[in-house]
């Protein structure tokens, strides 16, 4: 067990077949999250959408998965690739990765009732190395005005999703599916708000779900301009006893933003991502999840040295040394490695019209 579990995922696959022994090794539970926490953290994964470019044709969505330096190396051929692609239905969403599980959102907009914005949506687990997809979880009515994010309850060993609904009243409601499960779970005790439309995923982190909100907000049309510095927060919901608490912004924030911030998480960090004045690029890294005075400033650049004209940032790799932005156009990246202060700006010859990267570790997990 101890030689096999620094073995990479893919290969142990098919050692399951050198014998009975080995077998019964590979699929055991404890093997398998000891195999986990021993696989490297160096792989990306990629959200890809290909308009249809002729009549008649149709367009295309699907998984493909990379490592770092590969995609840092060549975005372009990494996007393109055939290898480790998994094709998805056009009407799948990816709401996020956990321990080498990816959970896909259906969306089917209900045309039985115009001008409602009702939608259904359901959820299923697959792993994209092992092949393995889990069975959808029960249908959910809602409108459209809502937000999901995906983790991992160590507490109960369990992988959940979590749908949070606003009504029209501003009343937002959480629905908590563990996977496995036959029905979802109804949590009433958030607080009203809005997140933002265009941030529809909650970032995983510490056994936490974690949005970027706007607190106090009535109807779900507002005006950025009129946004108070007092009016935005972090929202963490946690997934083993289904309560909420609010986690402040760094104290280094004295203004509200020219843009809306970002909020994410990658390499297993909290980072929160702004303007300032329009004219420069600063991110925040919370060094130790939860406690609100570990925000760190890691950098303040400008547009004009990263060659950006407005922010658009997209991953960070590296520990956060490397960051991603969109450039000048839809079609330019631009990597800015704060470590040598070097910028390198690339442009996407593939025929994906859209990609979203997510962190990704390769495992064999396969959840009941």
């Amino acid at each position: 067990m101890e030689i096999l579990s620094w073995i990479p995922a893919k290969p142990v696959t098919r050692l399951k077949l050198v014998c009975k022994s080995w077998n019964s090794i590979i699929s055991h539970p404890h093997f398998l999250k000891l195999h986990l926490h021993r696989s490297p953290k160096n792989a990306i994964l990629l959200f890809t959408q290909t308009k249809a470019l002729t009549l008649g044709e149709e367009e295309k969505q699907g998984l493909v998965l990379s490592s770092v330096e590969s995609f840092i190396q060549n975005p372009s051929s990494s996007l393109d690739t055939q290898e480790n692609r998994h094709s998805l239905h056009v009407e799948d969403w990816v709401s996020g990765s956990c321990n080498g599980l990816v959970c896909v959102a259906h969306i089917v907009l209900c045309h039985c009732h115009p001008g409602n914005d009702i939608c259904y949506i359901c959820f299923r687990l697959l792993n994209p190395l092992t092949g393995f997809i889990s069975e959808n979880s029960p249908c959910l009515r809602v409108n459209v005005h809502n937000s999901f994010g995906f983790g991992y309850d160590e507490s109960s060993d369990s992988y959940k999703v979590v749908t949070l609904i606003r009504d029209s009243s501003g009343i937002v409601t959480a629905q908590v599916y563990s996977f496995g499960g036959s029905s979802w779970k109804t949590i009433n005790s958030l607080p009203a708000f809005l997140y933002f439309a265009e941030d529809t995923s909650g970032h995983f982190i510490g056994g936490t779900l974690n949005w970027l909100a706007l607190r106090n907000l009535h109807g779900d049309d507002y005006d950025w301009a009129d946004v108070t510095l007092d009016m935005l927060m972090i929202v963490s919901f946690d997934l083993k006893s289904d309560t909420h608490k609010q986690i402040l912004l760094p104290k280094g924030i004295d203004e509200i933003p020219g843009q809306k911030p970002i909020l994410g998480v990658w390499g297993n960090s909290l980072y929160l991502l702004h303007d300032y004045k329009n004219t420069h690029f600063i991110a925040w890294q919370m060094k130790e999840f939860g406690d609100e005075n570990s925000w760190t400033q890691l950098l303040k650049i400008s547009f004009h040295h990263l060659g950006v004209e407005t922010l658009f940032p997209e991953f960070i790799f590296e520990n956060g040394n490397i960051f991603m932005l969109i450039g000048r156009h839809r079609f330019e990246e631009v990597f800015y490695d704060r470590r040598d202060n070097s910028v390198k700006r690339v442009n996407i010859l593939a025929n994906n019209c859209y990609f979203e990267a997510f962190d990704y570790v390769e495992s064999l997990i396969q959840p009941c």
